[in-house]
């Protein structure tokens, strides 16, 4: 009795030290994997609000420096001689710049990860009229753009880039790789009768690789648009140096996108206009603030038809086919109230609608995407349940 007792427990004893050790591999390793994985996603997704938060920061400080009556330039100095370390590397190697008495706007393109392109241009424009805090609204506007693009990746397609459209190459592989030819050589020995026609079909296109290649193709294609999401608006720049003008051209195509050049163009040529900046540099530096080749050039045939003597509202409509742009542009002309009070209401409505068009592509990519997905796994199940369907109905008849 003794030794079956010490038996059981030993065995209790046995139990419980695997069951220790197992649950200190889970919390020692398995769950701290487990978190960290979640972090990388989580910091992966939100870099864009990351970038544009630090762009932020940096003009509430030198908002306040404005308020106070300090230059920008000084502002930023005497932040940075805080050793604040919540401001950032970036922040510290801009007052670096500074330091070596360079102006804000060409600091700005000393450190180009600290804002987007398009901030830094508009800021320049800012200094060109001697007044920057006019363009500080245009620049928080652009910056709430972030939000869209980060809430589209969070969530319509972070399922589908790492969940379910590696899942479903994974499940067609298997069964084009493992089950077909097994089910193909057991339906030739079990039966006289040809496959089905749908099934050899089908076998046929598997077996060729267009299948799964088509969609090892599309996921490929996606890793890299989420690639180019993480990168940012560094790959833009990177792609225009290969490809000058071709990826502008494509990002004008998009409906959202060109809705927001054409506020953040309007916006900041009515800030120019505002300021007593004449018509043909007001439009060429507005232009530059999209940093947009195709809406530079079309811009530089608005300059043509101004020199000629053609009214601003009418040479405006080279760089707006709707004429939205050019009625709007003339109604403000003739208002007390100046362009900039005259237009705000439809940069605001062409932000709104920015905005919706973006949310609803990505629902239409997320549709379409699981959609495919699961026409193609449906497929590929009924022809594998033809083939069994024939296998089991000779079967029968033996």
């Amino acid at each position: 009795m003794n030794g079956g007792g010490s038996s059981v427990w030993a065995e209790w004893l046995n139990a419980a030290v695997g069951v220790g050790v197992a649950l200190a591999v889970y919390v020692c390793v398995w769950l701290p994997l487990f978190c960290g994985a979640l972090y990388v996603i989580y910091f992966l997704l939100t870099l864009p609000m990351r970038r544009n938060e630090r762009a932020r920061l940096l003009l509430d400080v030198v908002e306040l420096g404005l308020k106070a009556g300090h230059t920008p330039e000084a502002t930023i100095q005497s932040a940075a001689a805080s050793r604040d370390v919540s401001l950032g590397l970036r922040f510290h190697l801009l007052n670096a710049h500074l330091q070596s008495g360079l102006r804000l706007g060409e600091a700005l393109e000393r450190v180009p990860a600290l804002v987007p392109a398009q901030v830094r241009a508009i800021w320049r424009a800012g200094e060109r009229i001697g007044d920057v805090a006019r363009v500080l609204p245009a620049c928080r506007q652009l910056l709430r753009d972030g939000v869209s693009q980060t809430r589209s990746a969070m969530n319509y397609l972070v399922v589908l880039l790492f969940c379910i459209t590696p899942l479903a190459v994974l499940v067609t592989g298997a069964i084009a790789i493992n089950a077909l030819p097994v089910l193909h050589a057991v339906f030739a020995e079990t039966t006289t009768a040809g496959l089905p026609p749908f099934s050899r079909a089908l076998f046929e296109a598997w077996r060729s690789g267009p299948g799964l290649g088509i969609q090892c193709a599309l996921l490929v294609g996606l890793w890299l648009a989420a690639l180019l999401y993480l990168i940012g608006p560094r790959a833009r720049e990177i792609a225009a140096r290969w490809w000058p003008g071709l990826v502008d051209g494509l990002l004008l195509r998009l409906p959202w996108r060109r809705k927001r050049l054409q506020r953040d163009f309007s916006a900041m040529l009515a800030v120019l206009l505002d300021s007593g900046v004449p018509e043909v540099e007001a439009v060429t530096l507005a232009a530059e603030t999209t940093r947009n080749a195709v809406f530079v050039r079309r811009a530089g045939r608005v300059r043509e038809q101004l020199a000629g003597g053609v009214p601003l509202p009418e040479a405006l409509q080279a760089l707006d086919d709707s004429g939205e742009l050019r009625w709007r542009v003339e109604n403000a002309r003739h208002g007390r109230s100046g362009f900039r009070a005259a237009l705000a209401g439809w940069h605001e409505a062409l932000d709104a609608k920015a905005f919706q068009l973006e949310q609803a592509a990505a629902h239409l990519a997320t549709t379409a995407l699981v959609l495919f997905n699961g026409a193609l796994i449906g497929t590929l199940t009924v022809a594998t349940f033809l083939v069994l369907i024939g296998i089991i109905g000779e079967a029968v008849l033996w």
